[in-house]
């Protein structure tokens, strides 16, 4: 695998997994489990990936 195509795939597996507990999140919060650890760990994990994602548009590799 190139590293064009290792970026590409890790991506689309940030891009995707943040998908996935945005959703969780929703679900979580409407069930009343906004203070769960559940919760408070997807909420941390998002926080990263965004701050990830903003730095590949930063750096013109993303576009919003």
């Amino acid at each position: 695998m190139d590293r064009l195509e290792a970026f590409e795939k890790m991506l689309a597996d940030i891009r995707e997994q943040a998908e996935f507990e945005r959703l969780e999140m929703e679900r979580l919060k409407a069930e009343g489990k906004e203070k769960s650890a559940t919760y408070r760990q997807y909420f941390g994990n998002r926080m990263l990936y965004k701050m990830m994602l903003e730095k590949y548009i930063q750096y013109g590799l993303m576009e919003r």
